[in-house]
């Protein structure tokens, strides 16, 4: 019986020993007044961004940046002056838009195209990049309604300041932004430098501009009552996305 009582109380010793330092880390831990850092979290850089497939095959660049070979200045009412300058094509401030129209054949469907946009003067938007959705125009609006709203005009009649690829963000003036578009059938993708700023699906949508960009129909660039400057424009086609059946679309 001694025996038992001796050999019972050696074992709740040792058992103490091994739970005494996680009690004590457990006391430091819950210690009142000490506060620990949780770890900083590694920022995982997007596989896709405005720049990410500029090394791929098929660009093709839409200015010479010597020139506005290609393009011709969109007739707008209240219109400004558009020049070449320095490898860019400047958008002068205008009552109320001025912008560049292109006069080649172009791509409708499957596509992506690549710019690099400034504003150089102003407050509202400095790009208003109009493009082909199959038979339908649709716009890119980047920096309007006051300077930072980000969007598409129009979806079922909602413009860029209504419909869910509403955005907000800063844009200083005198810095270059890449811009990237992408269109497939039955999506509508952007980028602006490293964010997704769009990803919208369009299939059973209506797809339609405001009419004050008509003149930029059906692929163009515009600014609203702010110089704008574009830089490096570039398109490539794309094949059809898997899974889909490639639209004919009317040129």
């Amino acid at each position: 019986m001694i025996r038992t009582a001796l050999w019972a109380v050696l074992t709740a010793g040792f058992l103490a020993t091994l739970t005494a330092p996680a009690a004590e880390a457990d006391k430091k831990t819950a210690e009142p007044g000490v506060e620990t850092k949780p770890a900083a979290k590694k920022k995982v850089k997007p596989t896709e961004t405005a720049t990410s497939s500029l090394n791929e095959k098929g660009w093709e660049k839409l200015f010479d940046g010597k020139t506005l070979y290609g393009w011709k200045e969109a007739e707008f009412v209240g219109h400004n002056e558009v020049k070449v300058e320095d490898g860019k094509i400047l958008m002068l401030v205008g009552d109320d838009i001025t912008g560049i129209t292109y006069t080649n054949e172009v791509l409708r469907m499957n596509y992506e195209v690549y710019l690099e946009a400034a504003r150089i003067d102003g407050s509202d938007f400095f790009c208003a990049l109009t493009f082909p959705v199959g038979k339908d125009p649709c716009s890119l609006i980047v920096g309007g309604w006051g300077g930072g709203l980000v969007g598409l005009s129009s979806l079922d009649g909602s413009d860029a300041s209504q419909n869910e690829t509403t955005s907000y963000r800063s844009f200083e003036t005198g810095k270059w932004y890449h811009i990237r578009l992408r269109v497939t059938s039955g999506q509508i993708e952007a980028w602006i430098e490293d964010d997704k700023v769009v990803d919208v699906k369009t299939t059973g949508r209506t797809i339609s501009i405001r009419i004050e960009v008509e003149r930029s129909r059906p692929f163009g660039i515009a600014t609203y009552r702010t110089t704008g400057a574009i830089r490096d424009i570039r398109w490539r086609e794309l094949p059809p996305p898997v899974g889909k059946p490639e639209i004919q679309d009317k040129k």
